[in-house]
């Protein structure tokens, strides 16, 4: 069983954390040579979804432009309202660093196929839930795994995994929405993996970054970073407020817990059961409530709390 859970751990985290040297990365898919076949132009709907399976969860948030949860999929995205699941019917992209913001989402990742698009489709911005695409930077180019984004403002940043002329190797901030980029200095990071980021919702100059030995937190652009947490592995973060809300592995058991980043405080938050090798891999609070928070576990359960965590909903079942 030691064996079992270390080996799903491993996958894990080769998921959600990135080597600290950026250097042994995989390659970037091929382009899709699509330009010279005929293709049937879908129409984009937001319909109700018969039945939502999840093969690979790429994000999820609460956009400001929508009442909605929207989980990023392999296949594009779905949304729940009102207890019912939608999901798009063109446009299904695999937005790989899904995340949500006031006017819409900001994602990295790779095309439909079929579409006209370039692959892969570097930093994209839509505001009309999908239907459009504004190419923010590196269209064609890059793809980003670990993006962030304050929910208000124009600060972007990305863990850039592959040399480029035109961005540095590891983390890298925008503060003019993806028009010019610096590469943040990480004085005194001391952790052995670079991994998920959050950025403060209205602070765009403050973010976290979660790793196998904690949370590292800063406040100008992750130029200097510092510890707030024990050296104990973190899995997902986000902030809810001035508080960052994350899920930890300690002692063979899976936590949530809100952390005061000024007094170091940490509140254990009731959450539904988790096996151990089923830990949270994303969570996002609603800016505008936050008593609204949703978790995506490893094995692609989704639930939701409308209460600050008091009470859950499971919204889907692994698949």
């Amino acid at each position: 069983m030691k064996i079992q859970i270390k080996v799903i751990f491993a996958l894990l985290m080769g998921v959600l954390l990135v080597a600290a040297g950026c250097s042994n990365m995989s390659q970037e898919p091929k382009k899709n040579k699509q330009e010279n076949r005929a293709q049937t132009v879908k129409k984009f709907e937001i319909a109700e979804s018969k039945k939502v399976t999840l093969k690979n969860i790429r994000g999820i948030g609460y956009p400001g432009n929508d009442n909605a949860l929207y989980v990023a999929a392999n296949d594009g995205l779905k949304m729940y309202r009102d207890a019912t699941w939608f999901e798009t019917t063109a446009n299904q992209h695999d937005y790989i660093g899904f995340q949500a913001v006031e006017t819409g989402f900001i994602a990295s990742g790779h095309p439909e196929k079929g579409t006209d698009l370039r692959d892969p489709l570097g930093l994209v911005k839509s505001v009309d839930k999908g239907e459009t695409l504004n190419k923010l930077a590196f269209y064609g180019k890059a793809n980003f795994h670990f993006t962030a984004a304050s929910f208000s403002g124009n600060s972007i940043y990305v863990i850039n995994e592959k040399q480029n002329d035109e961005l540095s190797l590891g983390v890298n901030y925008s503060t003019d929405n993806g028009n010019t980029w610096k590469e943040s200095a990480l004085k005194d990071f001391s952790a052995d993996s670079y991994g998920m980021m959050a950025v403060h919702p209205k602070n765009g100059e403050t973010m976290v970054m979660a790793t196998r030995s904690g949370i590292y937190f800063s406040n100008d652009y992750g130029n200097t970073m510092k510890p707030l947490t024990d050296p104990f592995m973190v899995t997902a973060l986000t902030f809810s407020g001035d508080s960052i809300l994350f899920s930890s592995v300690e002692n063979e058991k899976i936590l949530l817990k809100s952390l005061n980043p000024v007094t170091g405080e940490q509140t254990v938050i009731a959450s539904p059961f988790l096996d151990y090798d089923n830990p949270i891999t994303y969570l996002a609070v609603n800016p505008k409530n936050n008593n609204q928070i949703a978790f995506t576990t490893y094995k692609n359960d989704v639930y939701e709390s409308i209460d600050g965590g008091q009470n859950w909903k499971k919204l889907l079942d692994r698949k």
